[in-house]
């Protein structure tokens, strides 16, 4: 109404029967417009925010920490930052049939999102650490469950085969923790070291121990890998989003 209000000049008729014209300030609608349209967006916001999920939990999006963390990696992962389609490229080739093996297991397919955060889903990918292959496995670890790792051959760069390893490791630390959450955090730094934090903190809650930055980011990390691959066009994956050809079969993505 303000604005059609103060579209054009409008009269009124003063007690000597002199007109006189009214004029609104020039940034009074426009104002009023923008607060309307930031109350949307925040609410928009709200609501997507707290309909996140890992492994069929919800989120404490009540907390500011949480929330923040969220944005701040959706934001990372976003087109705008990267300006690159190859993550949601490699999730169509590869994720299809790591979530297959990780279902034959009774795993939350919400870990097939592990290797990408890990390792970009690039088998050549080796850490400062050691750390290498898709999942990013140690070497003792590799060969704990059951992949072969020397001089001659390294199944950590077999798909299959180390995703069959990774579900059984995974499946280990659930034993546990009895929570996927706390298994998310203890794949990145260890059983051993988060079993230390819980007892020392007194604290069960992912959303509420004190981790270091990399393992404090990193269940915020997968969600938000989830959302980008899940909700392209929300993150600025316009084109990817809408592409009519979703798999291109002279494109070699092994």
């Amino acid at each position: 109404m303000l604005s059609k209000l103060y579209s054009n000049p409008n009269t009124i008729a003063a007690g000597d029967d002199k007109i006189i014209t009214v004029k609104a300030p020039s940034n009074l609608s426009n104002g009023e417009d923008e607060k309307e349209k930031n109350e949307n967006n925040d609410n928009n916001n709200d609501h997507y925010l707290s309909s996140l999920t890992f492994a069929n939990d919800t989120l404490p999006i009540n907390r500011p920490h949480v929330e923040s963390k969220l944005l701040r990696y959706f934001k990372n992962f976003s087109f705008k930052k990267r300006g690159s389609y190859s993550l949601h490229k490699k999730a169509e080739a590869y994720l299809p049939q790591i979530e297959k093996i990780l279902a034959s297991y009774g795993i939350p397919e919400d870990f097939k999102y592990v290797p990408l955060v890990e390792s970009g889903l690039d088998r050549g990918v080796v850490s400062s650490k050691g750390a290498g292959g898709y999942w990013q496995f140690m070497p003792a670890t590799a060969r704990l469950y059951g992949l072969k790792v020397n001089g001659n051959v390294d199944e950590r760069r077999d798909l299959t085969k180390s995703t069959h390893a990774a579900a059984k490791y995974i499946k280990s630390l659930y034993k546990q923790f009895g929570n996927w959450t706390l298994v998310a955090a203890a794949y990145n730094v260890g059983g051993g070291s988060l079993k230390g934090s819980i007892r020392r903190q007194k604290e069960d809650s992912y959303y509420n121990l004190k981790l270091n930055n990399e393992t404090g980011s990193y269940v915020y990390k997968l969600i938000s890998m989830k959302e980008i691959i899940e909700n392209p066009e929300k993150h600025g994956y316009t084109r990817y989003a809408n592409r009519t050809d979703q798999k291109d079969p002279n494109e070699n993505m092994l």
